[in-house]
């Protein structure tokens, strides 16, 4: 079944995974969501966080298509994500803060299609370690059905007194309930690499497509 044309896909997918798309609005949260010094503390979750400083601007309020504006619609798209990696089918009608989206993960002839929804988005003012910063940001949380039970944070901040723009990634996620043995060995052999893998492309491509973008601003 051809996928309906108001649906993004940062690249191509096989039709039949579009059938688990039109399923997500189905499916629930598959884990209790929990506090970050809990999961840090507990050693059943994988638990990722970095800070990766993309340059400056001029300070005080971002620029149109200056650093911050260009990050920032890398992440509102999910252009931050290697397709070779990770492509994802989404409405981009749907408000995002509630928006399912499709993670198709690709592993050699492999495909993966994993549900999960956005939320906890912010636009606006924010406070980082008592600097005032201009802030976008949000986290999806993994659906019913998917490999992984946890929850994917991303967020841009610039910081107004000095211009500093900032990308900035934390996870922390455990296997979920995976009945296919094979699956269940090919997770347990690669998902580490993979996740690691996935943060360095997605810092890459922040850092990357940021300088090209804004060279001539």
């Amino acid at each position: 079944m051809t996928p309906a044309v108001d649906l993004v896909q940062t690249g191509p997918v096989p039709r039949w995974v579009m059938r688990s798309y039109r399923k997500l609005a189905q499916r629930v949260i598959n884990f209790e969501p929990r506090d970050w010094a809990d999961v840090t503390a507990d050693p059943r979750w994988h638990v990722d966080q970095m800070v990766v400083p993309l340059g400056t601007e001029k300070p005080g309020a971002p620029q149109a298509d200056g650093l911050y504006d260009v990050a920032q619609r890398l992440l509102q798209t999910y252009e931050v994500a290697d397709p070779a990696m990770v492509r994802a089918v989404y409405d981009p009608q749907a408000r995002l803060d509630g928006r399912d989206m499709l993670l198709v993960g690709r592993l050699w002839f492999f495909r993966f299609p994993m549900g999960v929804r956005v939320g906890g988005v912010h636009d606006g003012l924010d406070v980082i370690d008592g600097a005032q910063v201009q802030r976008f940001g949000w986290h999806y949380r993994t659906l019913e059905g998917h490999l992984e039970r946890g929850q994917m944070n991303y967020a841009v901040v610039k910081y107004l007194d000095d211009g500093r723009v900032e990308f900035r990634m934390s996870a922390y996620s455990q296997r979920g309930r995976i009945l296919n043995p094979v699956m269940l060995i090919g997770f347990l052999l690669f998902v580490r690499w993979l996740q690691l893998r996935f943060y360095e492309r997605a810092v890459q491509r922040m850092l990357t497509f940021t300088a090209a973008r804004t060279e001539h601003t």
